[in-house]
């Protein structure tokens, strides 16, 4: 969809912007009251969500590169031995045809403007021939407009094929317009938005909501205090009567800035004991799986050495039955031998 505004619109030129700065050490920055809104994760986790940004981040480098093709086309000496001959002649295409656009755009809007002040001079006559000439000049553009987005579409192609091109072209870029940049700007913050809810997991995500809901909640309590209290106080100077009121009403804007400083200590704390629990939960949340993991080795163990046992057990029993099987046959072969000694004995 990025690429089809594009197609649309007049080429820019500009210079490569950096998507993301750098982050700075965490052990430099203060304590954040707001810590339970970030996510604990920093990197995506699943397919699903890396596919998501990769595609985001593909649409975001065709932007960037789709806003300096009017440099390429302002300065072909310069870049025509880095670019290549195929990728000049298809930026000379698009750029006659972008041309072509504006033109006819140009020429659709003066007809326009010139059929608004000859309306009621005119016959009816020649104000019919003269919208249908505008409307088919119109119908003329949406052929062209196709056209373009297949132009940008092959200098795109061929940019990407050689990303050596596509570097060198960023970095001789000098600038871009306001419009362009505005566009940019505001996909990599679109980008930020994605990857934040994409590292946000649902309980985070609840807990997000019920954080932001109790703070709303507190700070409306808070807003409907100060409210009462400065009409209160409204009301009171309007009814004060020279300076012994002045005095008292010195000492209700005393009591009031007491009383918003007390609304402040304990919104503070209200925050300190939502972390707090929250990291405990995280704590308790942490030993019950270690927990688990612990019973599940034990069961394993437990399964295994009863197995082992009753291989062991069933080896015994076996080994003992041979032994006696062995024994009863020896004995009847003894048995035997001395039958056939009595035998022959006798003879």
């Amino acid at each position: 969809m990025a690429l089809d505004i594009l197609a649309m619109a007049p080429l820019y030129q500009a210079p490569a912007i950096t998507r993301i700065g750098p982050k700075t050490d965490p052990s430099k920055r203060p304590a954040d009251p707001l810590k339970p809104l970030v996510p604990s994760r920093t990197k995506l986790t699943t397919i699903e969500a890396k596919r998501i940004m990769s595609i985001l981040d593909e649409a975001i480098n065709k932007v960037e590169l789709v806003t300096l093709l009017s440099h390429v086309a302002s300065n072909r000496e310069d870049v025509e031995g880095v670019l290549g001959e195929d990728i000049m002649r298809a930026v000379r295409e698009h750029e006659d045809l972008c041309q072509v656009l504006l033109e006819n755009v140009r020429c659709l809007k003066e007809k326009e403007r010139q059929l608004q002040e000859q309306e009621e001079a005119e016959e009816e006559g020649w104000l019919r021939d003269r919208l249908l000439s505008i409307e088919l000049q119109r119908s003329s553009l949406s052929p062209l407009t196709q056209q373009i987005k297949d132009s940008t579409k092959n200098v795109l192609r061929l940019l990407l094929s050689n990303p050596q091109a596509a570097r060198l072209l960023q970095m001789q870029t000098q600038s871009r317009s306001a419009e362009a940049q505005n566009f940019i700007d505001s996909l990599i913050e679109l980008r930020g938005f994605l990857f934040e809810k994409l590292v946000t997991s649902p309980m985070e995500a609840r807990d997000k909501a019920q954080f932001i809901q109790d703070i709303n909640r507190q700070n409306s309590n808070n807003q409907q205090i100060i409210d009462t209290l400065e009409n209160e106080l409204a009301e009171r100077m309007k009814n004060r009567n020279a300076e012994e009121e002045l005095e008292d009403l010195e000492a209700v804007h005393r009591e009031e800035k007491i009383a918003l400083e007390e609304l402040k200590r304990r919104h503070k704390v209200l925050v300190e004991e939502f972390v707090q629990i929250r990291e405990e939960r995280e704590i308790n949340s942490k030993k019950r799986m270690e927990a688990e993991q612990e019973m599940v080795r034990m069961v394993r163990a437990a399964t295994l050495i009863q197995a082992f046992w009753k291989g062991y057990l069933v080896r015994s029993l076996l080994r003992s039955k041979k032994k006696r099987g062995k024994g009863k046959a020896k004995g009847k072969e003894k048995g035997k031998q001395k039958g056939k000694e009595k035998d022959k004995g006798k003879k």
